[in-house]
């Protein structure tokens, strides 16, 4: 039976971001299977009018993101759009107010809900100076978590997490990599030459949002722990975002890339040779998986994907969460081991090698087939 389903979310390819990536793979391999999928989702310019059947609404400028938009309420329009042609299932992506309505509307009109869990809202709240909302912030979360069919997750630890917060149905779907795309046969002694790398050149390279929750003040003392040790070396920042403009200016040496993707952003990753990656506010870190499949060993805190991926001294480094000490000096230590860092990369691309996203789909169309079979409890309730 081919499915129809509505994904309801705040961010979406072209946006460069994980979640964005990651629904876009979503919506890809369901489409590719028959499936229908409409797109409930933020207008990201004036032209942008979605494909057929999807809605396409007003947004407002994410606080600390101007390049991301949070949907607003639109209950009332859902209703109808939901009331004239009624899918099989809305899965929210984003937990925002867009979200929010997302599901009470699905609940009203007696449609299955599910939800996905992507991003560490509360612990952001910290970085942005609401620190004293996080509290509320993690149970406005939760709150909407607990009133969905099932909550699918990226690890096994988020799963834990979750359920241990009293939510029901938590589903552990993971995140792929396209391995094709990144993939060490892609590194570029042209590219390295624009870094002024040459083979013996070490590169560490840090690739993600260049924002406060990322914890990149510990990629700079890191760095200066490598220098200290490996003269000569480069650090190379893939990305953009608030933190980007101070980070160039305390840091001229760096090379700062601005944002890349395909192959572009392929070639970066299999260019360098070591990366940094020290945030702590990840649900899964996309650019963790991509950096070992690119062949790069990964010196990281033991949180999300690292902790799943990496095995510590055979395919990476993992350090015990916020001993920031022990990070510069494990990244120092690396830098002075050289011989290592390749054999490393060789076992990250290996572990990295079955994780396609072929899987993710599949895995993800299971779970929306239990929730449509099982019910759990949706309300068959009159608008």
């Amino acid at each position: 039976m081919k499915l129809d389903i509505v994904l309801v979310t705040e961010t979406y390819p072209p946006e460069v971001n994980g979640v964005a990536m990651t629904v876009g793979r979503l919506v890809d391999g369901m489409r590719a299977r028959g499936h229908r999928v409409d797109l409930v989702r933020p207008r990201q310019s004036q032209r942008d009018k979605g494909d057929a059947g999807d809605v396409i609404l007003s947004g407002v400028p994410l606080p600390g993101y101007p390049g991301l938009r949070f949907g607003l309420p639109a209950g009332g329009r859902l209703a109808r759009h939901w009331r004239q042609r009624r899918p099989d299932l809305v899965h929210v992506v984003t937990e925002g107010p867009l979200g929010w309505s997302a599901v009470n509307t699905a609940r009203r009109l007696g449609i299955p809900v599910t939800s996905g869990f992507h991003t560490n809202f509360d612990r952001y709240s910290v970085h942005y100076g609401i620190g004293w909302m996080r509290p509320a912030v993690a149970a406005y979360l939760r709150a909407l978590h607990r009133r969905t069919a099932a909550t699918l997750v990226p690890t096994e630890a988020m799963a834990a997490d979750l359920a241990g917060d009293g939510v029901a149905g938590v589903r552990v779907v993971g995140r792929g990599v396209d391995t094709a795309l990144f993939d060490p046969q892609r590194r570029s002694a042209a590219l390295r030459a624009q870094w002024q790398a040459d083979d013996e050149t070490l590169v560490c390279l840090n690739v993600g949002r260049l924002a406060p929750e990322k914890n990149l003040p510990l990629v700079v003392r890191s760095f200066a722990a490598i220098e200290s040790v490996a003269p000569g070396a480069r650090m190379v920042w893939v990305g953009d975002g608030p933190a980007r403009r101070e980070l160039e200016q305390a840091n001229p040496n760096h090379i700062f890339a601005g944002a890349r993707i395909g192959e572009d952003l392929a070639a970066h990753y299999a260019s360098a040779d070591l990366f940094l990656f020290p945030s702590l506010s990840e649900t899964y870190g996309n650019v963790v998986a991509e950096a070992m499949g690119s062949g790069l060993p990964v010196l990281a805190f033991r949180s999300a994907a690292a902790a799943e991926l990496i095995d510590s001294g055979r395919n990476g480094v993992l350090i015990a969460p916020g001993d920031d000490g022990q990070f510069v000096a494990a990244a120092q230590r690396l830098a002075g081991e050289r011989s290592l860092l390749a054999g490393m990369g060789e076992e990250a691309r290996r572990v990295i090698l079955p994780r396609s996203w072929e899987g993710v789909v599949d895995t993800f169309e299971t779970v929306i087939r239990e929730a449509l079979a099982e019910g759990r409890g949706i309300p068959q309730v009159a608008a």
